[in-house]
């Protein structure tokens, strides 16, 4: 049953992914990495809010898994976050590859923040 409820979850984050992928990638004018950008930016916020909002010490696993490893694990992109960062690089555009590495990494590191505590104000805790 958990690897059901893992892949279950997975496949779904998937078809997110590759959706919010190709539509910020078509608004951005078929700049790829703003694709991959968005993606982490928005499964970091996602992430940090539901942790904050949910109960999750009193979450049922396979629900925890499901959100939390299949869902969001499926969404995230950190192996395509790197090796755009490495195309970036290759291609000579290290200013952008720098510029890339580092904004990801704070604004993740800001949206898990601002998702968590967003989710903890929401559900009422202190």
């Amino acid at each position: 049953m958990k690897i059901l409820v893992l892949m279950s979850g997975g496949a779904i984050g998937t078809l997110l992914r590759y959706f919010t992928y190709e539509l910020t990638k078509r608004m951005a004018y078929e700049i790829n990495y703003w694709g991959t950008l968005s993606v982490n930016i928005i499964g970091a916020l996602m992430i940090g809010f539901l942790w904050g909002f949910l109960d999750v010490k009193e979450m049922n696993p396979q629900l925890k898994n499901f959100i939390f490893v299949g869902l969001l694990g499926g969404y995230t992109t950190f192996s395509t976050y790197a090796l755009d960062a490495m195309n970036l690089s290759n291609s000579g555009n290290y200013k952008v590859a720098f510029s890339y590495l580092l904004g990801s990494n704070i604004l993740a590191f800001s949206f898990v923040f601002a998702g968590f505590i967003f989710g903890k104000f929401l559900n009422g805790a202190q």
